[in-house]
């Protein structure tokens, strides 16, 4: 919850930090873009460390560097310079805190992988949900930068020595296939482990393209319209909180239908949540249609995990899950300057919410093609049998 902050603080502080450098909204919206680029990769690097030395190191490395992008960003002269620090130390030192913490929970889990899976994703928004009401006090009586140095000490101090809880790594993991390939060999007309990567991968962009707009730019909208900065805050926070509701209903989801099913269904969700914010601007309706996006969109990040895990090799996790989770991350910091962009030129977020929706009936063929497979090699077994 400490490590994930650095993804939503840059959310939060957005109006503020335009003000200040009196910037536009699409340069603006760089440094979130730019902290997503060093998450992302944050999640392929760390997760192959993760995988052979658990996760007490990276977790204290990782205070340490967020803690010092904090004070260096809380100090930056112009929008370029707090752009490089989010993404150099604030970005890559929260990653180990997503994707290298979801495949090493993993492994204690068989029964209820989804349902432990779900719980650790939600850690991401309990902090999106909570550090809202610790930021939001310096936005209007201080600074965005007075509040990002007291989060960098919080990440020096306490996320630091939390690692020593952690320095234990997994005594009695899962004996189990390999993969879902072990169990079921694959026939010509099957999809190979690369071409399962490579779909998940680009699913994971074309999902948080879509995901990204509510999220990175509700605050600011709730501003545009005149609602101010402390409503959009607590939308946000609402928008988490239902999400993380979400993240633990769809991980017990996945344990009775499995990964890719559920990843379908939340994604096919997450498009009508993002339907109904086109003709909304009342501020009874913002607040329930983002309470309605968060309970829809919460469970596809995770399922991800999921769907690696039965799909490709166990002990690969790590790394294919961070590849997957880094490919998600760079959908998000698109689809925050893309949605920018797209209200520089147009003066709103109508346009941009269809962008979104667009990118995520892409998603919903890639996670469709995955889904064909299973039910073909049923049918395969069912004929088999029947002969």
């Amino acid at each position: 919850m400490i490590g994930t902050n650095g993804i939503w603080a840059v959310v939060i502080v957005l109006p503020a930090v335009q003000k200040d450098f009196e910037v536009d909204r699409s340069l603006a919206s760089l440094p979130f873009s730019m902290t997503m680029i060093g998450f992302g990769l944050g999640n392929i690097v760390v997760g192959k460390i993760v995988d052979r030395f658990g996760l007490a190191i990276p977790i204290a490395i990782s205070g340490v560097i967020m803690g010092l992008g904090y004070f260096l960003a809380a100090s930056s002269e112009n929008i370029y310079l707090l752009t490089l620090v989010q993404g150099i130390f604030i970005g890559f030192g929260a990653s180990v805190c997503f994707g290298p913490f979801l495949s090493n929970i993993s492994h204690y889990f068989e029964k209820y992988r989804g349902l432990a899976v779900g719980i650790a994703a939600s850690s991401n928004y309990i902090a999106g949900a909570l550090w809202p009401f610790f930021i939001e006090p310096f936005l209007t009586q201080s600074s965005w930068r007075e509040a990002y140095f007291w989060i960098g000490m919080i990440c020096l101090f306490v996320m630091t020595p939390l690692s020593w809880f952690l320095r234990e790594s997994p005594k009695n993991k899962i004996s189990q296939p390999e993969s879902f390939q072990e169990a079921m060999p694959l026939t010509p007309s099957d999809f190979t482990p690369f071409q399962i990567q490579a779909m998940l991968m680009l699913a994971g962009v074309a999902c948080c393209v879509a995901m990204s707009m509510p999220q990175i730019h509700l605050v600011a909208l709730c501003s545009d319209l005149g609602y101010g900065v402390v409503v959009g805050t607590e939308m946000l926070s609402v928008m988490l909180a239902c999400g993380i509701l979400s993240r633990l209903c769809f991980g017990l989801l996945a344990d009775r239908i499995g990964g890719v099913q559920t990843l379908m269904l939340s994604s096919f969700l997450q498009t009508v949540s993002l339907l109904l914010y086109l003709p909304t601007d009342g501020l009874v309706s913002l607040y329930l249609v983002s309470a309605v996006f968060g309970l829809s969109q919460g469970g596809i990040v995770p399922c991800y995990a999921l769907v690696v895990r039965e799909y490709l090799p166990a002990k690969e996790a790590g790394i294919r899950i961070g590849a997957v989770l880094m490919s998600s991350t760079f959908g998000m910091a698109l689809g925050g300057w893309l949605a920018g962009e797209i209200f520089d030129w147009t003066g709103s977020y109508q346009v941009a919410l269809l962008n979104g929706i667009g990118w995520n009936i892409l998603n919903m063929i890639l996670v469709g093609l995955l889904l064909i497979r299973p039910l073909r090699l049923k049918l395969q077994d069912k004929r088999l049998q029947h002969a």
